[in-house]
């Protein structure tokens, strides 16, 4: 008798499937947005750890370090002008950044119009970055670059930067495929039909993750 005293006092498994459903968000941020900003800080550490081990064997080797002005110069005209091309990559992908900003903000003003095409504006800026990293590194193969050599010193310049740059350059064209599946769901009014334009915003913050570290990318490898 107690077993089922018991049995009957418990909730059907609907009801308690229906109410673990409804928890859409703790602490006031979607889960959504939670998940996502796990994920940048989980891909934090890993360009942290890339980045400090690149700093350790740059300091290690400082003596035989190919200067980045004469490796990543570009011939223009019969002149080599250093930097140029990464310069060129840099404004591009700042830029990219500023168009997704714009693509959230209209996406909050219920703007699919203009959110459909800020949003691919934005997948176009990451892929012609993308198309030129891959020039960037045909170059450097060409001139005899190689994970484990390269003909201006130390040996460990290619693996660092095939491995740092080629991994960045995976979150880059991850980002333009993501952006153009929410790009295609807001244009069919998927996110009107749930009510809410929430995830173009979460791929925002994907997307300036990615911009954010460029920035320590380029300010470590192209500058220093």
């Amino acid at each position: 008798m107690a077993h089922d005293s018991q049995a009957a006092a418990l909730p059907p498994l609907r009801q308690v499937t229906e109410d673990f459903a409804a928890d859409k968000q703790a602490f006031s941020v979607p889960w959504g947005k939670a998940m996502m900003w796990i994920f940048l800080l989980s891909d934090t550490f890993i360009f942290t750890c890339f980045l400090t081990s690149y700093m350790n064997v740059r300091l290690s080797t400082l003596a035989t370090w190919p200067n980045p002005s004469q490796v990543f110069s570009l011939n223009i005209g019969g002149q080599d002008i250093p930097l140029i091309l990464i310069a060129i990559m840099t404004f591009v992908l700042i830029t990219s950044s500023g168009t997704m900003a714009l693509a959230v903000n209209y996406g909050y003003r219920r703007n699919r119009r203009y959110t459909v095409l800020l949003m691919v504006a934005t997948a176009a800026l990451g892929a012609t970055f993308v198309s030129m990293q891959a020039f960037e590194w045909t170059k450097l193969i060409m001139e005899g670059v190689r994970p484990w050599s390269n003909p201006w010193g130390a040996p460990q310049f290619g693996s660092a930067f095939f491995m740092i740059t080629g991994f960045h350059g995976l979150h880059v064209s991850a980002g333009v495929i993501y952006l153009l599946t929410v790009a295609r769901r807001v244009h069919t009014g998927f996110y009107e039909k749930r009510g809410s334009y929430e995830t173009v915003e979460i791929a925002g913050l994907y997307w300036h993750f990615v911009d954010l570290v460029w920035v320590f990318i380029f300010a470590f490898f192209y500058l220093w």
